[in-house]
């Protein structure tokens, strides 16, 4: 058994840069090659496409990009697992099988089946939404379980090269290998906890190598050439990341936490498929230039129930963008914008169509999404945006033809209509429910996988330990809470999840006291529709907030420009806080 196990990460999302599993190849060095490509918007997408033409429905760059690397692989020995298999992992095995049989390189190619539940939709018609308790939708785009690492770990273990998956949770990817080489067993859930916080760290790809951190002029010199993660992960559930010498980016314990905080809720229950996993402890060393020990992760049962993704549609929506510019730009975008949903509001009248189900409008440049925080309403340019949902195509088409009209109607210093006439698009909702595991159909290579036997836990978080500290007395000063902390943001379907971190453990107080999840609700009175949740990670010196219902509907159908609440952290770090002098000395 290897002590060892070395994987890259080459692919954060489809759509990152194809250099990535390039770069990571050519530095050699790594035992596994792992690429991420899905999300819930992509599922849709690729169902609809396989729908209309059966051989599609997967990341088409994926057989294309393995096969330019196929010799080298082969050469060094290297695995490679990625879940480009999207609806239709065997369409995705039979290009890759064809351009590689085309080169003469020969590799195993296998895939994990059973995550595609869309064809047995009506089985499960009876489950409810797992957060707002409403009923399944009758006509479904996609249906998807969120599988763990063992499927992917029989595949390795039965003599695989590549692994194609479809949906599974993107840190299986690296468990997957882990208990394949080191022979973890369903029950040694602090390993297993661990093997997914070394692909929760490296799911993202650059995002954990200072890709997007909050300290960006640390390593904007080397955003050209952004190194790719890579964990070297031991048997014992430590791990060290780096990434390839001579790369851009930082690996700190800085930019770590970032990634770890990054949409996991409660720190104490990080709810996986193999493991209910416990992330309030953990230690991060840094014990090399850009490298980082990772230790600490704590595991428990998971539930018995897969996270299952379903997306529908629901009516059309559309978006028009234009730039306004000279003395009251901020005021004329707004009168611009009333004045076009006013209008196209009277033109569906006339026509017998019905309001618009939901509008949003943001003028971008006077800090729209800072609400009552706006600072900038004296901008002397900037873009409108009107977003709008409709249950009738014909009345966006409406809209898209009266949104050019307004450049010699209404304000002077219109122009710059981005894309031309706004064109409708289907608007596509995600339905998030629970699916027992027992009704989930694995196959591995078209044979049945069972489980291996564990006894299943439930999905209750574990409480903060009691705090006893001395409060700070005298003086305090005015400080932005990006000066003592730092963020990261993403979102949980609608809901906006932030890590606070602070910048030296003596600031933890003053953030518990004055960041609580009251102050925060407050603060994102524009946004926060539901409670605000706020979780105490101990080992990292910081908070993750739960912000629920505060993203317009979610990432795939928000009407807004961040509708995943990537800046939301970038906003909350400009809060001011009391902070003692003594701890400013």
């Amino acid at each position: 058994m290897k002590q060892t196990v070395r994987i890259g990460c080459g692919s954060g999302f489809w759509g990152d840069s194809a250099e990535g599993p390039k770069q990571l190849v050519n530095a050699g060095g790594i035992d596994y090659l792992i690429l991420d490509y899905l999300a819930e918007i992509t599922m849709s997408l690729l169902a609809r496409a396989r729908a209309k033409k059966p051989e599609a429905g997967y990341a088409t760059d994926f057989p294309a990009v393995i096969a330019g690397l196929a010799p080298k692989i082969k050469a060094q020995g290297i695995k490679v697992v990625a879940n480009a298999g999207g609806v239709n992992a065997a369409a995705c095995k039979a290009a890759l099988d064809a351009l590689l049989q085309a080169q003469g390189v020969d590799l195993k190619v296998s895939i994990v089946t059973g995550d595609d539940l869309l064809p047995r939709a009506a089985e499960f018609a009876g489950v409810k939404e797992m957060f707002s308790g409403t009923a399944m939708p009758p006509e479904l785009w996609s249906m998807n379980a969120y599988l763990g690492g063992f499927p992917i770990a029989r595949a390795l273990a039965q003599g695989a090269d590549i692994v194609i998956t479809g949906r599974c949770v993107d840190s299986a990817l690296a468990l997957g290998p882990l208990i394949h080489e080191f022979g973890w067993q369903a029950n040694d859930f602090d390993r297993l906890s661990a093997g997914s916080l070394a692909g929760h760290l490296l799911e993202c790809g650059v995002q954990v190598t200072g890709g997007i951190s909050t300290d960006w002029a640390l390593v904007a010199d080397g955003w050209h050439n952004m190194g790719f993660p890579i964990a070297h992960c031991h048997a014992d559930g430590t791990l060290e990341l780096t990434k390839p010498e001579g790369t851009g980016g930082r690996v700190s314990p800085e930019t770590l936490s970032e990634q770890i905080v990054y949409e996991i809720g409660d720190a104490s229950a990080y709810l996986l498929p193999d493991v209910t996993c416990d992330w309030r402890q953990l230690k991060l060393e840094q014990v090399g230039e850009n490298r980082v020990h990772v230790s600490g992760a704590r595991g428990r049962a998971p539930t018995d129930h897969y996270k299952v993704s379903a997306t529908y549609q629901d009516g059309f929506r559309a978006t028009g963008t234009m730039m306004i510019g000279g003395i009251d730009a901020v005021k004329k975008a707004e009168a611009v914008a009333a004045a076009i949903l006013k209008r196209t509001r009277a033109l569906f009248a006339e026509r017998g169509l019905a309001d618009y189900l939901r509008t949003d409008v943001e003028v971008l440049g006077s800090e729209s999404n800072w609400g009552a925080h706006a600072r900038r309403r004296d901008t002397r340019e900037v873009v409108l945006k009107i977003s709008v949902h409709h249950s009738d195509k014909r009345a966006l088409e409406l809209f898209g033809r009266e949104c050019i009209p307004p450049a010699t109607a209404m304000a002077q210093g219109i122009t710059g209509f981005s894309g031309g006439r706004p064109a409708p698009t289907p608007l596509v909702r995600l339905f998030s429910c629970l699916i027992p595991k027992s009704a989930v159909q694995i196959e591995v290579d078209g044979a049945a996988y069972a489980l291996p036997a564990v006894n299943y836990g439930d999905a209750k978080g574990l409480p903060d330990a009691p705090v006893d500290e001395t409060p700070i007395s005298g003086p305090t000063r005015k400080v932005r809470l990006i000066d003592i902390a730092y963020g990261r943001s993403g979102d949980k379907g609608d809901a906006s999840n932030i890590g606070i971190l602070a910048r030296d453990p003596k600031f933890v107080p003053v953030l518990r006291a004055q960041l609580t999840a009251e102050v925060v609700k407050a603060y994102f009175a524009h946004f926060a529709q539901g409670p605000v949740t706020r979780y105490e990670i101990p080992g990292l010196h910081g908070f993750n907030f739960f912000l629920a219902d505060a993203l317009g509907g979610g990432g795939i159908a928000s009407l807004r420009y961040d509708p995943q609440g990537k800046m939301m952290a970038q906003i909350l770090l400009d809060i001011e806080l009391d902070v003692p002098t003594a701890l400013l000395d």
